[in-house]
C-alpha cells in the first residue's frame, strides 16, 4: 500500500497558489495567505470558470433524472472525482469524498473514527486553536461514547 512517504511528486505550493486568482493579491506587501478555509474556501480559476458555465449552459440534477441534461451533468459530476484525485495527488479515486464543507467533513469523520476506534474512558485531544467546527463534533462523539474531551493548550507564539 502506497504512503505518503513514497509519493515521488512533491506538493508545490507556489504551483498550486498560481490557480487561486484570490491569491495573486498581496496583503501589507505580501502574498495573502487565507486561512479561513473552515467558513469558506478560495477557488481555482477551473473551478470559477467551470461553475459559470454548468451554470449558464448545463445545469441539470444529478444522480436523480436521466433526460439528457441531467446525464451530461451526472457525467460532469463524475468526472471532477478523478481530476480531483489527480490534482491532489491520491493513491486511489475512492480516496476523495465530497461534502459541503469542512463543518460536515470534521463530522464525518469525528464520527466514522469514534464508531470505528473508541471504546469508554477514550481521550480525545484537540488544540485551544481549533475553529468551532473542529470542537463541537469531538464534544458529541464525547458524550455519545463517554470519551473525554483534552485540550491541548498552545503557547504565546501559537506553538503546541
Amino acid at each position: 500500500m502506497p504512503t505518503y512517504q513514497d509519493n515521488t511528486h512533491p506538493f508545490d505550493v507556489w504551483k498550486v497558489r498560481k490557480d487561486f486568482p484570490m491569491l495573486a493579491k498581496t496583503m501589507n506587501g505580501k502574498p495573502l495567505i487565507y486561512l479561513d478555509t473552515a467558513a469558506t474556501a478560495q477557488k481555482p480559476s477551473s473551478v470559477i470558470e467551470t461553475i459559470n458555465r454548468f451554470y449558464r449552459e448545463e445545469y441539470g440534477t444529478v444522480h436523480r433524472a436521466i433526460y439528457e441534461i441531467a446525464a451530461r451533468s451526472t457525467e460532469m459530476y463524475s468526472e471532477v472525482r478523478t481530476k480531483v484525485q489527480n490534482f491532489i495527488n491520491a493513491p486511489r479515486e475512492e480516496e476523495i469524498i465530497f461534502t459541503r464543507g469542512t463543518t460536515e467533513s470534521i463530522n464525518l469523520v469525528a464520527h466514522s473514527f469514534a464508531r470505528a476506534f473508541l471504546k469508554e474512558g477514550d481521550e480525545i485531544l484537540i488544540s485551544e486553536m481549533e475553529h468551532h467546527s473542529n470542537i463541537v463534533p469531538w464534544q458529541i462523539v464525547c458524550d455519545m461514547y463517554k470519551t473525554v474531551l483534552k485540550i491541548i493548550p498552545i503557547t504565546d507564539t501559537a506553538e503546541l
